[in-house]
């Protein structure tokens, strides 16, 4: 660990964190941004860009699905070698008529978008701006905050824009390990998205029903099969829920068309083939159309950050951490592909992320600034020259 990294250096920068953590975490929440609405996307890049430190040359990349407002990366540029990039996205799952603002219930600040990931974000803020003043540990230390991570279908457009740097950090939500440590992810589960279109027949419901070819039954015989190949016990601990179904226009009509969405999770993408295979073509003169529309890669980096990230930040911080799983998908995952030595979890703990009372415990604002700056420290050692 570098000589500037100490202890002392650690807890100063810890507590100038803390003191503004809250606050900006209710600005960044105070914006409603669901995935794929550009106005909310720019609002949140503009409070972003007002949190940065000065010295942040700000570019707008475009983003990787079509339609988004453009992702902000914000870069310091200085004197040393490391190059360390810090990950998290601004959309959430929240449309605009469910959103909440932050507001403090006891030791759980509850608003639309608190841990997953805005809590993060403001934590990665953070440390862009403690380290504002230590050129001289890095060449780039630069902070990507995507607009779609919430519903992207096609390729993450940025991994290798950045396959020279030497570490990733990702700001989702942090964890703690089974014996009450600071947890950090190292290990995803892939996931994908099943996509089936049901192709019927209309007819009047109480006068011909025969007639009809009910895309509604097909549809929901497809949910029972491809929820029926769920095994989270197996030897790719797939899990298969049907998260979506739509069919139907009218009570008193049988429903010619409709649509089926499932979530699929397992260690291997190769896992998801069996699942698509299972949707026939066909059920009761109903045609079904199944695709696979996401396939995100999993992540295992925890043989190179354990020893790498994990060990010499723990001794920053005097306390041990260690290295947990996730099954929820996240970009570090896109990003692992490229910088090998890739982390996730840096952000504050919470919880019931997706849900209207999603949630951050306010006092872990301050103990996961205190992992994420020890984590930072370690990341940027890694680049490091031999003087």
């Amino acid at each position: 660990m570098r000589p500037q990294f100490s202890a002392a250096w650690l807890g100063r920068a810890t507590e100038a964190i803390a003191e503004h953590a809250e606050r900006e975490l209710e600005a960044l929440v105070a914006v409603s941004s669901p995935s794929g609405d550009v106005h909310g996307a720019e609002e949140m890049c503009a409070v972003v860009s007002a949190l940065l430190p000065g010295a942040a040359v700000i570019e707008r990349l475009p983003c990787s699905t079509a339609g988004h407002a453009p992702d902000l990366l914000a870069t310091l540029t200085g004197t040393g070698a490391a190059r360390v990039l810090l990950l998290g996205h601004l959309d959430t799952v929240h449309a605009h008529g469910d959103h909440r603002p932050l507001e403090r219930r006891g030791e759980r600040l509850v608003g639309s978008g608190a841990v997953d990931m805005k809590g993060g974000i403001a934590l990665a803020l953070g440390v862009v701006r403690a380290l504002a003043e230590s050129s001289a540990s890095y060449d780039r230390l630069s902070l990507l905050a995507v607009n779609d991570e919430e519903w992207r279908t096609g390729e993450f457009a940025h991994g290798a824009r950045f396959a020279d740097y030497d570490a990733c950090l990702c700001f989702e939500a942090g964890e703690r390990g089974p014996g009450g440590e600071d947890g950090l992810v190292c290990r995803r589960k892939a996931a994908g998205t099943l996509r089936v279109r049901a192709h019927g027949v209309a007819a009047h419901s109480g006068s011909a029903p025969e007639s009809g070819r009910n895309a509604l039954l097909a549809l929901g015989e497809a949910s029972r099969r491809v929820a029926g190949l769920g095994d989270p016990g197996g030897p790719d601990r797939l899990t298969a829920v049907p998260t979506v179904l739509r069919a139907g226009d009218a009570f008193n009509v049988v429903p010619a068309h409709g649509e089926l969405i499932c979530d699929l999770r397992a260690d291997r993408l190769d896992a998801f083939g069996p699942v698509l295979a299972a949707v026939p073509e066909s059920l009761a003169g109903v045609e079904l159309e199944a695709e696979i529309i996401r396939r995100w890669p999993g992540m295992d980096t925890g043989h190179l950050v354990s020893a790498r990230l994990l060990e010499p930040a723990g001794a920053l911080l005097g306390r041990k951490l260690i290295a947990t799983e996730r099954g929820g998908a996240s970009d570090a995952s896109h990003l692992a592909a490229h910088v090998p030595v890739t982390v996730d979890g840096l952000g504050p703990r919470g919880g019931n992320a997706h849900h209207p009372d999603e949630f951050v415990l306010a006092e872990s604002l301050r103990s996961r600034a205190e992992v994420a700056l020890a984590i930072t420290a370690a990341a940027l050692s890694l680049g490091a020259s031999p003087a």
